[in-house]
Order: C-alpha cells, then structure tokens, then sequence
C-alpha cells in the first residue's frame, strides 16, 4: 500500500511533455509567442488541469551535445519554477542561436537560462 503512494508522488511530478507535430503546430497556430534573446515562448490554453511542454532545438544552434544540454537546462528550469506557474497551457518553449553561446559547465549558463525562462512566463503573464 505504501508502494502505492510513492508510485502516485513519483507520477505526480512528472513532466508532461508535447509529443508529436500536431500538438506543436496546434500551439504555433495560436500565434501567441513572445521572445528574448535566449528563447521563444509560444502557449495556448490546453483546458487541462495541468500544463504540458514542449522543447525545440535546431540543428542551426549546434551539435547534439549543445542541443540536448539546452534542452536539459530548459526542461530543469520548467521542473524547478513549475509551482510558480499557472496551469492548463501547453507550453513549446524554443532556443534561439545565441543559446548556445550562454551554454557551459557553469551554474551561470543554468541561470541564464531559467532567467529567459522566466521572464518569458512573466510577459504571458502565467507566474502566480
């Protein structure tokens, strides 16, 4: 029974992520984005109780070390804030080229990131 519990708690905190191209160009087509020089925030009202997201990274912004780190530090960022962001949006979160100049082994390229995460949710107004 207690097995149980912890099997619920360890679902609960998952990451729900956007999956196929339909999902993402559902979000793209509600035209609602908003940018710094790190990343693009696209969302739409998912009419869910919780959000979903979706992470791009071009091969134009590097290698496929470079791309995963990125995404690696934006999927952290959503992980860490996600209590202080409103529910019921599906969230495609893009890098930008000058994301990968930001990147290292340093905490500092972590709170770059998170920072221009940050303030994007701030501009779609989805921080409580």
């Amino acid at each position: 029974m207690n097995n149980t519990k912890e099997k619920t708690e360890k679902n609960s905190s998952k990451i729900i992520s956007l999956k196929n191209s339909r999902e993402f160009s559902q979000v793209y087509n509600h035209k609602k984005s908003m940018a710094n020089r790190l990343l693009v925030m696209y969302i739409y009202p998912n009419g869910l109780d919780t959000n979903r997201i979706g992470i791009s990274v071009s091969k134009k912004v590097g290698n496929s070390v470079v791309r995963h780190r990125i995404k690696r530090l934006i999927r952290e960022s959503y992980r860490l804030n996600r209590h202080n962001i409103k529910e019921g949006f599906d969230i495609v979160i893009i890098a930008r080229n000058s994301a990968a100049n930001k990147i290292g082994k340093s905490f500092s390229s972590f709170k770059e990131i998170e920072s221009a995460f940050l303030h994007l949710c701030r501009l779609h107004h989805i921080v409580s």
